[in-house]
């Protein structure tokens, strides 16, 4: 790719606003950690970005419906949303962790706290990228908006709701999920099931009198954990995944026999699987009883605002082709800071992008600073000069987008 003269300097005019700009950034980014937003409780969180937000003049701030957060500059025709989800997963096992886990530690330069690499970490370079791109004139033709969202407990949902509750639906989406400072472009979807067996009752002292609902879904277990060889492959994407997560059972006590169990499984799809290929692979493991069925999974739960969205837990897997033009626009912002870009590459967790690639076809990429490795640990992380760079990416794409 050959640099535009006049992307170049623009990349370095905004390199050097951006080092400007470092201790603001990060000193944000302790303050969003320092919130705790885990269970989808993204509103105090959701006010401090607010906060920045109104500081640095965006058109417009609220809370949607659902609760989430939402930020404009402009109202131009073409719609280019950052998206990056605010709550995070709790912290487990307090002892675990070697220092406070909201507070956090910077150490060798290195952000050390719960949601600093998932996936606080890209929402302050996505909100002071925008208001850069806004001060030199680069959005101008755009409606961009910076939306926070609550996506552990069901990805999708919260874009979802913002394009069939709020009307709002983007023309392109960049989901700050953790990429290694690297443009991603996809990732396997998922179906979450549940099998239900049901027995019968009985004192332990007497289990010959009961049907053990336990034991029912013993060979099922085990076919399962044998599955994957059988599933489908993807150059891009990689292999299919099923995994058995959880198991709940009714029983009167510990010395009777359950009268009923319950197994849930996750199962990763690739490109070549469908929702109907998959839930129909397992129900040929159940076969065709009265005493234990196979449901798929629908969410439900409201939102901390009381707002209900209700979805079937069923995730496309997506991917745009290497050559697509939003992709090789990232790449070419990437360019034009580095001097070169890496790779593409993919998620191997789930993200957002389910919804706005994977359901609604809306373009979509991945750029974030992280490693999704950390996610979820006890060493959850982010190398701050990548957080810091990443907003340069932000403020530039529109530009290079444009052409």
């Amino acid at each position: 790719m050959t640099p535009n003269p006049d992307h170049q300097a623009l990349a370095n005019t905004i390199k050097d606003r951006v080092s400007q700009q470092r201790e603001m950034l990060i000193q944000f980014l302790r303050d969003l950690c320092a919130i705790p937003s885990y269970d989808s409780q993204i509103g105090p969180v959701g006010e401090r970005a607010a906060a920045e937000m109104r500081k640095l003049g965006f058109d417009e701030v609220r809370f949607d419906k659902m609760g989430n957060i939402l930020g404009r500059i402009g109202d131009g025709p073409t719609r280019l949303l950052y998206d990056s989800h605010i709550d995070t997963v709790g912290i487990g096992n307090p002892d675990e962790w070697q220092w406070d886990p909201f507070q956090g530690k910077i150490e060798n330069g290195i952000f050390y706290a719960r949601g600093a690499c998932d996936e606080k970490g890209s929402t302050p370079g996505m909100i002071y990228g925008l208001a850069l791109a806004r001060d030199l004139g680069l959005l101008d033709g755009y409606t961009a908006y910076y939306f926070g969202n609550m996506e552990e407990w069901c990805d999708g949902i919260a874009p979802n709701a913002l394009v069939e509750a709020e009307g709002i639906r983007p023309d392109y989406v960049v989901v700050g999920e953790p990429t290694r400072m690297r443009v991603y472009r996809g990732h396997k979807g998922r179906v979450e099931m549940q099998i239900v067996a049901t027995g019968k009752s009985a004192h332990a002292a007497s289990n010959h009198l009961g049907d053990n609902a336990i034991y029912k879904l013993l060979p099922i277990i085990d076919r399962i954990a044998r599955m994957e060889p059988e599933l489908g492959d993807d150059p891009f994407l990689g292999h299919g995944k099923i995994t058995v997560t959880d198991m709940k059972v009714e029983t009167p006590s510990i010395n009777a026999v359950p009268n009923a169990a319950t197994i849930f499984i996750d199962r990763r799809m690739t490109f070549g699987e469908t929702a109907d290929s998959v839930l129909e692979q397992v129900r040929r493991v159940v076969g065709d009883r009265p005493d234990v069925k196979l449901e798929l999974l629908r969410y439900a739960e409201p939102s901390y605002t009381g707002f209900v969205f209700q979805v079937d837990k069923i995730f496309p897997s997506w991917a745009l082709p290497e050559n697509d033009g939003f992709v090789q626009a990232g790449q070419k912002v990437l360019t034009l800071l580095n001097g070169s870009a890496p790779a593409t590459g993919k998620w191997d967790f789930s993200t957002n992008g389910t919804y706005w690639m994977g359901k609604a076809g809306i373009p979509s990429i991945g750029f974030g600073p992280g490693d999704e490795i950390h996610a979820h640990t006890v060493i959850d992380q982010v190398n701050l000069n990548d957080m810091v760079n990443a907003t340069s990416f932000y403020a530039l794409l529109p530009a290079v987008l444009k052409g």
